[in-house]
């Protein structure tokens, strides 16, 4: 994609209006309204073959009397009439179609089967179709308004730098409500209803490269093609371009997927939550925090670090900051000695620590807070400042007694993130906006945005600094069998890919058992062998720590008895027997086929840790070194790995080489394989070992 592609849908010179009506508040006639009230520069070209005139312009009885191409066609009619009016556009030449009209593929198959040859057509044609379904797209620096939606007519916002994205056009009518009420400006505007043609992910890589936008605010509901979405969210980090993004629902990866652990956890969710976190695309889980992050991108630049200083005349508002900071990964460092004295020198019942609370000795004489604030704001040790002024912004006296103090000190030190939370009349918070000094009225919420724009700005300069960091493939990936892969085939496939497997013996009976524990050294470990039975312990198909051969007996017996109760009519083919490893961290190592990503890894903890405490990070695959050690620092069990409480760290070079292999072998078997699990690798202090493999096909 170009960053011209989508220009005949948001920068056309010409727009015809099939369906185009009097009636300003009908479909039809709304967005012939809305330019002639903003003042659209381009030409307006009413169809309808009853009409010679709509709103004060000429109207043509079909596109074909127009006598020239247009930029864009809008379809206002009804569903029947909808393909022969898009054939009729690009009989024309058309660039862009928009199509407003329902009745397609939200309803039933044959509308999805009409929705399907009309994106062809337009495909084939080189045209760029939006809808159908969809209340239209819009561009306010052109006044270009291919839209019916009804927020527009209670308040046009004048151009801002905020591109909007949405699938569901109500959603994306009230955010842009909602949004203007918080002091946001957009740019740009596209719903993208049922994506028959452009999509969420074509409209954020269009805005990426777009000069007049600089955030990009996304409402998801699904995704067609995850690797263009991933792409788009790839650009807009590249050009330093926030994306905030509201993913909302789920669905089930599969019955096969789901058998293996990785597969279970790997809910669309938490995969779309990974996808994200990579492409550094901050996911919001409400309208409000959607709302907030784009108004604070709009106009801040972002944190260039995590240290936020709080100063506040309330105790209580330092707790409340301080309790936020830890949930946002903020950390507020002191100021040093010699300044906290500098404060209790201007009031000696502050605490010059951080949060900074001045006292409520300030309230009567403002400039005491004043010099307490210039410490604050000198100290080069924080890179996000947030001052809580309680009610003071609705006083216009007292307001004035801060005010040039406060914006003298944000010019001062521009490369800072300044933020405001205080109640405030309008006016008031216009000339903190002109500041770039973001307003709250929530301290908390204001530290948990502060946060967020936190992590955005480390998103964006870690892509800066990536470099591609792919070990030599020490062997080639082998191929897959035909027929069943049970576990010792999938321990032979993966073994060949170079994962480290700790000894066994396959034995198809008892005496073979005890054989088998004499080669390995005692004590050793029995799981039972069936391709029908993926997790062994459930069905009391492992045991540990045997020690002799009449151990080894006795195990045998047992458990063929407790595995058959559970599972009578599994193929028990044997047990399979390895030296027991003491010393080490059981992980789970993963990876499932996701049907819009394609294989995502999983590291987590493992054995029946995976199940209980569900903590694991995916990550798209292949890996890199890099990437494999940062999910493996990410998940909440990390200090088990790295020494705690005095245990010896395991050996992460190689707990990374491994998940690094096994990313490799998923992506050149993506097209065969619904999920791999390796459960558990054994971390050691020096190496480790693969025990357990489970490999499901597609």
């Amino acid at each position: 994609m170009t960053s011209h592609t989508l220009d005949p849908l948001f920068c056309p010179a010409s727009i015809a209006v099939i369906g185009a009506s009097s009636d300003p508040r009908k479909i039809g006639g709304r967005p012939i309204a809305y330019m002639l009230r903003s003042g659209f520069a381009g030409r307006i070209l009413p169809i309808n073959p009853k009409q010679t005139e709509i709103q004060g312009l000429p109207a043509f009885a079909s596109l074909a009397a127009v006598g020239h191409p247009v930029d864009q066609v809008i379809i206002a009619v009804a569903g029947a009439l909808v393909e022969q009016a898009v054939e009729e556009a690009l009989a024309q030449n058309a660039r862009s179609i928009v199509v407003f009209s329902s009745g397609f593929g939200e309803i039933d198959d044959e509308g999805k089967r009409a929705q399907e040859r009309m994106a062809r057509r337009c495909r084939d044609a080189g045209v760029q179709l939006i809808g159908p379904n969809c209340i239209g797209i819009f561009s306010t620096r052109s006044a270009m308004y291919s839209t019916f939606m009804s927020a527009l007519e209670h308040e046009m916002f004048e151009p801002g730098n905020v591109g909007i994205v949405s699938q569901s056009g109500a959603i994306g009518s009230y955010l842009y409500g909602l949004a203007g009420d918080r002091g946001v400006r957009f740019s740009h505007f596209a719903a993208t209803g049922n994506e028959a043609g452009v999509d969420v992910a074509d409209c954020i890589e269009w805005m990426a490269q777009d000069p007049h936008t600089r955030v990009i605010l996304a409402y998801l509901e699904g995704c067609g093609h995850g690797e263009r979405l991933r792409r788009a969210l790839q650009t807009a980090r590249a050009r330093r371009k926030p994306v905030i993004v509201m993913k909302v629902g789920s669905s089930a990866q599969g019955a096969a997927a789901a058998a293996s652990h990785t597969g279970s956890l790997a809910g669309a969710d938490q995969v779309f939550d990974s996808i994200f976190a990579e492409c550094g695309a901050w996911r919001a889980q409400t309208m409000q925090e959607l709302v907030d992050l784009a108004y604070a991108c709009s106009i801040s630049a972002l944190p260039l670090g995590n240290r936020l200083g709080v100063i506040t005349p309330s105790g209580g508002v330092g707790v409340i900051a301080a309790d936020a900071c830890e949930q946002a990964g903020l950390v507020l460092p002191h100021l040093p000695p010699a300044l906290q004295q500098q404060v209790k020198d201007i009031v000696p019942y502050a605490s010059g620590v951080n949060p900074v609370d001045t006292t409520g000795q300030v309230l009567s004489d403002r400039q005491l807070f004043n010099r307490i604030m210039k410490i604050v704001f000198d100290f080069d040790g924080f890179d996000s400042i947030l001052s809580f002024n309680a009610s003071i912004g609705k006083s216009a006296a007292e307001w004035a007694k801060v005010r040039e103090d406060l914006f003298a000190l944000r010019r001062q030190h521009p490369q800072r993130l300044v933020a405001s939370s205080m109640r405030a009349s309008p006016e008031v918070v216009r000339e903190l906006e002109a500041q770039n000094i973001l307003y709250f009225s929530d301290p908390a919420v204001a530290t948990r945005t502060i946060g967020a724009l936190t992590w955005l700005g480390a998103a964006q300069r870690a892509a800066a600094l990536e470099t591609t960091d792919a070990p030599a493939q020490a062997l080639p990936m082998p191929a897959l069998p035909a027929g069943v892969l049970g576990e010792a085939a999938a321990r032979t496939l993966l073994e060949a890919a170079g994962l480290p497997f700790a000894p066994q013996r396959v034995a198809a009976s008892a005496e073979q058992a005890m054989q088998a524990a004499e080669e390995l050294g005692f004590p050793v470990v029995m799981k039972v062998l069936s391709p029908d039975i993926a997790h062994k312990s459930d069905v009391g198909g492992v045991v540990l720590n045997l020690a002799s051969r009449e151990a080894v007996l006795t195990a045998w017996s047992a458990m063929m008895a407790r595995v058959r109760g559970h599972c009578p009519q599994a193929d028990i083919q044997g047990a399979v027997l390895s030296p027991m490893i003491s010393g080490g961290t059981e992980t789970v190592l993963g990876m499932v086929n996701d049907p819009v990503f394609g294989p995502m890894m999983m590291f987590g903890l493992g054995g029946i840790f995976v199940e209980i405490f569900q903590d694991v990070k995916f990550h798209s695959a292949p890996l890199d070194l890099a990437q494999a050690r940062a999910m493996i620092a990410a998940i909440k069990g990390f200090p088990l790995l790295d020494g705690a409480r005095g245990k010896a760290p395991a050996d992460l070079d190689c707990l990374a080489r491994a998940l690094v292999t096994l990313s490799q072998f998923a992506a050149a078997h993506a097209d065969s394989l619904a999920s791999v699990e390796i459960n558990p690798f054994i971390a050691l202090p020096q190496g480790g070992y693969a025990v357990d493999a489970l490999i499901i096909r597609k």
